[in-house]
C-alpha cells in the first residue's frame, strides 16, 4: 500500500553548524560514523523503516560525497518507478525572477516546490539529517492522524541538557501542546528537546512556505512554527529512544564511547529495524599475533596488529605493530605506522601516521586531523 507521507530530510539548518576540518568538504549528513555509515544513513532508514518510498533530500552546499554515498538510492529500496529517492539544492530554483535566492530552508524549499506540489501523499514529514536515532515514525504518523493538530513535533526529554543537545531548540508543553519554543544554552540539566522533526498535511505545507516567501517574515520552518503556536494547533509527541544529536565535535566525539555501550549498540545498529548503508564488500579484519583490542568496534577490511583500546576504527585501516590507540575515532583508509602512539584523536580518511610519531588530545577537546594528511 502506498504510504500516506512523504518525507524530506532537511541539510539546511537556522543554527550555522560546522565541524572544523570534519566539515570542511561534506555536509555533517554524510560525516562517517559507527564505523561504516554516514549520519544520514539513520534517517533515511528511519524513513523507509517507516513505509516511506518518496523521499527527497534538501541539500545546502557541498553535497557531492552525500551523492557519492546514497547514488540511486537502491541499498535503501528506493530506486523504483514510483517515489523513490530524490536530492536538490537550491540552485535548481526554476525562476529567479519571481523567486530570488535567499538562504534559509524555506527557501531551499521553495526552489524545489514542485517536487511536493507533484506528490500525492496527504502528509509531509520533515527531519533533519543529524539527530542519531532508530526511530519509528508510524507511531507519530499515526498520532497526528488521531489528533487535530495542524502541525506535530517530535521531541525527546533528556535529563542531559547541560552538558549535550547544546544550542538545540527546547519545547514548553502543557500536556501534549507545544506553547513555546527556546534554545538549549546549558543552564539546565532537564529539556524537551525539539528533534526538528514536523509533520503536517502536504497541502497545508505548500500553503505555508508561499505564505512565508509572500510576507518575507521567516526563512527557517522552526521560526515559522514559532510564530504560529497561538495562530495554529501544534502537537508535542515525545520520542522515548536513544538519541544523540551530532551538532559538534565535541558531541560526534562522545557518541564513539555510547557507541560502545552494549545495549546502545543493540538498540541502533542491531535491532528489527536495521540502519541501512551503502554497501561495501570488503574482506573480513585480519588479526595478527601482535594484536590487542579491548572495548573498540572493529570494521570489515583492516589489518590489526597493533593494541586498540575504547576506540571506533572504520573500514581498510592497517594498524602496524607497536602501535597503541586509545579512545580515538580512526576513519577509512588511515594507516598508523609502527609505534606510534595516540589517545583522544579523531582522524579523517586517508590519513597516514609516520612511525614513532605521538599526538594526544583531550578528553573533552580531541585532536582532529583532516582527510588526506600525512604527519
Amino acid at each position: 500500500m502506498r504510504s500516506e507521507c512523504v518525507g524530506i530530510i532537511n541539510l539546511d539548518n537556522k543554527n550555522d553548524l560546522t565541524m572544523n576540518q570534519l566539515t570542511n568538504v561534506r555536509p555533517i549528513g554524510s560525516l562517517p560514523i559507527a564505523g561504516r555509515y554516514r549520519v544520514i544513513d539513520f534517517s533515511l532508514s528511519n524513513m523507509v523503516n517507516s513505509g516511506i518510498t518518496n523521499v527527497g533530500i534538501f541539500a545546502k552546499e557541498k553535497y557531492r560525497s552525500l551523492t557519492d554515498h546514497i547514488g540511486s538510492g537502491k541499498d535503501w529500496d528506493l530506486s523504483r518507478k514510483t517515489g523513490g529517492l530524490f536530492i536538490f539544492s537550491p540552485e535548481n530554483t526554476k525562476d529567479r525572477s519571481k523567486y530570488p535566492y535567499r538562504s534559509g530552508d524555506i527557501y531551499n524549499i521553495l526552489a524545489n516546490i514542485d517536487y511536493i506540489e507533484r506528490c500525492e501523499e496527504e502528509y509531509v514529514l520533515i527531519v533533519p539529517s543529524y539527530m542519531v536515532g532508530n526511530i519509528d515514525y508510524t507511531k507519530m504518523i499515526e498520532y497526528h492522524k488521531e489528533s487535530d493538530n495542524d502541525i506535530t513535533m517530535l521531541y525527546k526529554n533528556i535529563d542531559n541538557a547541560d552538558v549535550d543537545f547544546y544550542e538545540t531548540s527546547t519545547l514548553n508543553i502543557d500536556g501534549d501542546r507545544v506553547i513555546n519554543i527556546g534554545t538549549n544554552i546549558g543552564t539546565s540539566k532537564n529539556a524537551n528537546v525539539s528533534m526538528e522533526t514536523y509533520i503536517m498535511n502536504r497541502n497545508e505545507f505548500i500553503k505555508s512556505i508561499y505564505k512565508c516567501v509572500s510576507e518575507g517574515r521567516h526563512s527557517y520552518i522552526e521560526d515559522f512554527i514559532a510564530e504560529s503556536i497561538n495562530k495554529l494547533k501544534i502537537g508535542a509527541y515525545e520520542y522515548k529512544g536513544y538519541l544523540k544529536c551530532i551538532n559538534s565535535i565535541k558531541s560526534y566525539y562522545s557518541m564513539k564511547d555510547e557507541l560502545l555501550q552494549e545495549d546502545i549498540a543493540n538498540e541502533l545498529l542491531y535491532s528489527d529495524r536495521k540502519i541501512l548503508t551503502k554497501e561495501q564488500n570488503q574482506s573480513p579484519t585480519i588479526y595478527s599475533e601482535s594484536a590487542n583490542v579491548e572495548n573498540s568496534f572493529i570494521a570489515t577490511g583492516c589489518i590489526i596488529e597493533g593494541t586498540v583500546k575504547n576506540s571506533i576504527i572504520f573500514r581498510k585501516v592497517h594498524i602496524k605493530e607497536g602501535a597503541v590507540i586509545e579512545n580515538s575515532v580512526i576513519m577509512q583508509n588511515c594507516t598508523i605506522e609502527k609505534d606510534a602512539q595516540l589517545q583522544n584523536v579523531i582522524f579523517d580518511k586517508n590519513v597516514y601516521i609516520s612511525e614513532g610519531k605521538e599526538l594526544k588530545g583531550d578528553i573533552e577537546y580531541p585532536v582532529v586531523i583532516e582527510k588526506n594528511t600525512a604527519i
